[in-house]
């Protein structure tokens, strides 16, 4: 068994697209409209075969709740691999993104933590 698709929950697929590809540098492997959303399936450049990461909109109230707690509280919602947290720390603040936790080290990896614009903290983990 292998994990094949993951999705975290975002306010607005338009604009979480344009962040997860322009911003983070993700490609976008799918965009089927299913009804007023649509199935927005990202993957990495890395690894374009691999597991799907699925834009899912937060219509229903307990994805609302969700996704609000887990910002309130800091909460990251996913965790990302990097090869160089502090790189990949500089490359974003200079595109302007928030981090929450700048880099710092934990045991045998360096993590930050940052929001993605769209109701979610996400983390960026180099081991």
């Amino acid at each position: 068994m292998k994990i094949i698709v993951t999705s975290i929950f975002v306010d607005d697929q338009d604009k979480a697209l344009e962040f997860y590809t322009k911003t983070l540098g993700f490609i976008k492997k799918h965009d089927v409209p299913v009804g007023e959303f649509r199935w927005i399936a990202l993957v990495s450049p890395n690894e374009q075969e691999g597991t799907e990461l699925i834009l899912e909109p937060n219509n229903h109230p307990a994805a609302q709740d969700y996704q609000k707690k887990l910002f309130e509280d800091g909460i990251p919602v996913t965790m990302f691999g990097v090869e160089d947290v502090r790189e990949e720390y500089e490359r974003l603040v200079k595109l302007g993104v928030r981090f929450t936790t700048e880099p710092k080290e934990m045991g045998d990896v360096t993590l930050a933590v940052f929001d993605d614009t769209c109701g979610n903290h996400i983390q960026i983990v180099q081991k």
